[in-house]
Order: structure tokens, then sequence, then C-alpha cells
């Protein structure tokens, strides 16, 4: 078996905006290698539409503190508060610092970066919205992805795209470096370095209907827990309360923050029964339990398990300058101009709170005690830091990857200089390959797509939004027996030559 060996300072997984944002921070300090098993600008950073939060005060009165208060009690005060205070306080740094590797903001008439309404923001601790959320119309994380991507290229940065990661090697409590499979060819590669840094994201395809792009199936979180390291708050999975009915694409909380609202089927809008300061702009898991709510109450339209967000009396002109991307979305995907006629919206799982466990500095914990595994980093998505506890504010998954991807590469590369070599032993690496193999060898009678639609169908059902305890035990039941059909499992591609099949089968048995 050929083995390919690649060795960099630091290695990064997922080149998201996690990933490039610690990369850029780490590339002056030694090399940097990044691996995805996409071509990095489709990574789901670029699905982010709304905004990213920062407390500028560029169209209202705004501070950090007013920032943190909003995470805090977003999170349902299960957040971390001295993480959150970091992230709240270094983000108006983060947003100049962006603006000058070339994030083409949106402007005010004065030129400052403009700013909009979003769920849960206020300002004097709860008392009115505020407009925090920084924005380049509705496609921030692409703008802000395509920036940083371009800043790692013209540093240096050395990409390795469509390429599956098959294990996180740890041995001794330090990690040692990272086995790939080449997705173009097959063929093996070990990457050896002093650092780790994964910033995989989510796990958001375990559900039925869903925002997540098809590549979030979380297989990092479970190698590592395969290898006996925690994982934290793995309960907490937020669903956005507007995706698109029938699809689960995403309609941005930025529709609301620029006037939209919700109605059921009698025409109410019955976000005021639920929230009387802020309406449609309260945090996304009251408005998903509300939505939820009216149609179990039989107040979807039409007795139908759906609402409308209505965007008819938005100007036209806001539609097309400011919710571009989702004014297309419904015209492609539903035949409904909004401007025209309400968008059918039915909550869909969006965001994973809980991940791999770290401190501030995105060291890997072991323990509750703060033990760290050596050279090993998470940022973004796949990690908990728990600045989200139980439930995300809007706008801060792109103001956490990049505060924390800065913050992760910073103490990556502070490191360096005294950090040991990692070796990847080919015990390791004979193990891992055999494991691929016999997925490609397997003559059982089940298949990826029947075993992967049980288990999504089966999480939607019984862990969305409402969970029972009775549903629950009868789900961990159902889950044992799809693990117990996926040793049965059979992949009819037996080549090596971009064969997605079998990478499915792989990351099938990460998600189970």
């Amino acid at each position: 078996m050929e083995i390919n060996k690649h060795y960099f300072d630091t290695v990064i997984v997922g080149s998201g905006l996690a990933g490039l944002r610690a990369a850029i921070e780490c590339i002056d300090h030694g090399t940097v290698g990044v691996l995805s098993k996409l071509y990095p600008t489709r990574s789901h950073s670029t699905a982010a539409q709304g905004g990213i939060g920062a407390a500028l005060g560029n169209e209202e009165e705004d501070n950090p503190e007013w920032h943190t208060y909003d995470t805090v009690k977003g999170s349902d005060f299960l957040g971390d508060q001295d993480a959150i205070e970091i992230m709240c306080y270094d983000a108006i740094q983060t947003i100049i610092e962006l603006e000058h590797m070339g994030v083409p903001f949106s402007r005010t008439p004065e030129g400052k970066i403009a700013q909009r309404r979003f769920g849960g923001h206020t300002k004097e601790f709860g008392k009115a919205p505020v407009r925090r959320a920084c924005y380049s119309a509705d496609r921030t994380g692409h703008a802000v992805l395509f920036a940083l991507y371009e800043q790692s290229q013209l540093k240096g940065v050395k990409f390795f795209q469509e390429f599956q990661v098959l294990d996180i090697v740890i041995e001794g409590n330090a990690v040692q470096g990272i086995i790939a499979v080449n997705i173009k060819d097959g063929s093996l590669h070990v990457f050896e370095s002093k650092a780790v840094i994964i910033a995989s994201g989510g796990y958001g395809k375990i559900f039925k209907v869903t925002s997540n792009a098809f590549a979030s199936t979380g297989e990092c979180l479970s190698m590592l827990f395969r290898q006996g390291l925690p994982l934290e708050d793995m309960e907490f999975f937020q669903f956005h309360p507007t995706g698109l009915y029938g699809l689960g694409i995403l309609i941005t909380e930025g529709a609301r923050g620029e006037g939209g609202v919700l109605i059921n089927g009698k025409g109410e809008r019955f976000m005021e029964r639920y929230a009387p300061t802020i309406k449609d702009l309260a945090p996304r898991d009251m408005v998903s339990r509300a939505i939820l709510n009216e149609i179990r109450e039989g107040r979807g339209i039409d007795g139908k398990d759906y609402v409308y967000l209505d965007l008819r009396h938005v100007d036209k002109k806001i539609l097309e300058e400011r919710l571009p991307e989702i004014t297309m979305f419904c015209k492609i995907y539903m035949g409904i101009d909004p401007s025209e006629a309400p968008i059918p919206v039915v909550p869909t799982a969006h965001y994973a709170m809980g991940g791999i466990p770290t401190d501030n500095e995105g060291r890997v914990l072991r323990d509750v005690d703060g033990s760290v595994v050596e050279g090993l980093y998470a940022v973004g998505e796949c990690a908990c830091v728990s600045v989200h506890g139980a439930n995300r504010l809007g706008c801060n998954s792109l103001l956490d990857t990049v505060v924390f991807g800065r913050r992760a590469g910073k103490a990556a590369s502070s490191t360096l200089k005294n950090a040991m070599k990692g070796k990847v032993k080919k015990e390791r690496i004979f193990l891992i390959a055999e494991c691929k193999d016999m997925i490609k060898r397997s003559k059982g009678r089940e298949t990826v797509a029947s075993v992967r639609r049980d288990l999504q169908n089966a999480m939607m059902d019984k862990c969305s939004v409402f969970r029972k305890e009775d549903e629950l035990k009868i789900l961990l039941t159902e889950l044992q027996a799809l693990k117990d059909r996926y040793k049965d499992l059979s992949i009819t591609d037996k080549s090596n030559i971009f064969n997605t099949e079998l990478l499915e089968a792989i990351e099938l048995g990460h998600m189970l």
C-alpha cells in the first residue's frame, strides 16, 4: 500500500470561516496545510446569510455589554459567560480586521458599515430592538469566506481540497497528525504536524429537514469520541424558525429584521402573543416553538403544517438591495415572488451548539478539570467553547468562527517553537486503511441511502424541537437497530476514483 506523507507545522481540518481565520493567523509562524472534503469556497460558511453581530453603534447606540447580555439571555443562561464576554468585546476589532482584509460589507449613506436588526438583539438590556448585525446584502458568509480564502492564498497557505479525513491521530495525550483519503483517486495520505486545528463544521444532516449542506455530517466529533474524548452540550441543537416548507432551505432572520412578519392560518401576527416586546425578532428557540405550537393547535395555513412569512409590505427596493438571495430562492424553489405572495415556512435543523469541548483559546479539553490534549484545537460549529449555551443568538455563528478561529490560531502558533513534531505509526495507518477497505468489500443487504433516510426520519420525529422521554427511549432502541443494520451494509461502487458512495458510507457510520 502506497502511503503519501506530508509535514506541516499546523494542519487544519475544514476550510470554512473558522479554519481560514485560523490559517491566516498561523501562516506567519510556520507552514500550514488545510484539508477540506470540498473545494474551499463551497464550505457551508457561504450559506450564512443575515449578518455578523458586533456592537459598532454605526446606526444606533450600542455597546458590547448589551451584546453580552443578549447572548447570555439567548443561551437560556447556559452559556459560558466569560467566553461570551470575550466574544462580544472582541467583535468590534474583528469586524474592522475583516473589513481591512477586503470583506465588502453593505454601507450606510455616510460610508460606514451598515447594520440591521436581528432576533434577540436589544439595547439597554432588553428594552428595545437594536441594529447590530453587520451584513453584506444577504450573502454575508459568502462575502467573508471569499475574502479570507483570497488572503490565505496570498499568504501561502497550502490547500488539499477534496480530501476526506479518516482519523485524527492522538498518542500519549498529544496529537500526531491526520490520516486522509484523496477523493479524486482513493490514495491514502498522512499529515504529520505539531498542531491540529479541527474546524470541520456541524452535523445537521442527522435530521431530515435541515438548512445544513450535505457535507455537514460531523465525522471529526465522532473520531474524537471514539478515542475517549468527551463531547459537550450535544443535546442543544438549534432549529431555525424559517426554513422553506418541504426543503429546509434557510430564509434569513434578516428578512424579519427588514420588517417581515409571521402570520398563521387566521391571518394573525401570532408572535405578539408569545413575545409582546420584540415580537417576530424574538430568539430563535422561542419563535420555533411558537410556530410549531400554532401548527399543533390547528392554526397552520389552511390547517397544514406551515405558517407564512409575509414580506409583501416591505419596499420592493429593500428586497432587491438587501435580500436578493432570499428573493431568488423563493422564485426558484417555490415559484413565489416574496413581494407579491407570502412565503411558507417551518422550523429547520440549523445549528449545533454542542461539540468538542474547548477553552477560550480553542484548546481541546479531555475532562472537566480542564486537562488539554497537547497540540489539538477545535473552533467553529464543531467546537463547544460554550458561547451559545442552549440557543445561539442570530449573527453569533459567524462571529464565533472568526473570533475563536483567530484566538486558536494565535494559541497554536505560540507553541510551535517548543512543540514536538508529530509521528503517525504505521500500525495506525494500516488499521484505518483496513477499516475503509472493509466497507468497500462489504456484501450486506442494506444500502447507505435506506439506513441514512431512516436515521434522519427518526431524529426528526422524536428528537427535534419538542422532545418527550417516552419517545426518546423508543428512539434509542431505533438507533441501536440502525447501527446493527449498518453492519450489514453493502456498496456497489468498488472503484477508487471519486467513490462518493464509499465516502457517504463512512460519513453515515460517524452520524450513527
